[in-house]
């Protein structure tokens, strides 16, 4: 019963659509009629701006942080051993995804993952978010930024010989390339959205 609870627990935490209410609350406006209607950091940054969108990155990096962490806490164990964290964080990335505060709709994915990475291996968290962040840079899109962040930590993975992390990490993303699909679309047509700076928006802005 322990399990099943803190599983919901861990659920509800993901499902809390922390950029639809820091928008609301703070700004009064809701994120999902602006932008691309999405509830993640990039639409609050579009959105709300840079601080706001700081903010709710945060916030969802945490709840896949003390998701992944609710079973170390409440000494709660399963068959899956080690990995147990793991299905903890990936009850937080469905509610982050499908959340019952969202009528069952949600962001995708990203920010949340990167905190049940940071959670279960810090080390790993380090390089994922030192890739992303210089992936950013190089593309000036998040979007294929993530993908290829995602790709990448699936490919490092196997050195840590951690298979229920690669498995995870390859799980995670062919469903974030799924939750991209019409980023992908915007991408090969050229019309994807640009961060106002890197080379990428450099290049375009060059032509």
């Amino acid at each position: 019963m322990k399990l099943i609870g803190l599983l919901i627990v861990a659920y509800l935490l993901g499902a809390i659509p922390n950029g639809v209410w820091v928008g609301k609350t703070f700004f009064h406006t809701d994120i999902r009629q602006s932008g691309s209607g999405n509830i993640g950091t990039t639409n609050t940054y579009r959105v709300l701006g840079p601080y706001a969108g700081t903010v709710v990155m945060v916030l969802d990096i945490a709840k896949g942080t003390v998701a992944t962490l609710l079973p170390t806490w409440g000494h709660v164990t399963t068959v899956l051993g080690t990995a147990t964290p793991l299905l903890f964080g990936l009850f937080a990335v469905l509610g982050h995804t499908v959340s019952v505060f969202d009528h069952f709709k949600g962001g995708k994915a990203v920010a949340t993952s990167a905190g049940m990475l940071l959670a279960y291996n810090p080390i790993m968290f380090v390089i994922a978010a030192g890739l992303w962040v210089s992936l950013i840079y190089w593309t000036s899109m998040v979007s294929l930024a993530s993908m290829i962040a995602f790709s990448l930590i699936t490919v490092i993975s196997l050195g840590f010989h951690d298979w229920y992390l690669t498995g995870i990490a390859l799980i995670l993303t062919i469903f974030v390339f799924y939750r991209h699909r019409t980023n992908i679309k915007r991408i090969k047509n050229g019309t994807e959205s640009l961060v106002p700076f890197g080379h990428g928006y450099r290049k375009r802005h060059a032509k």
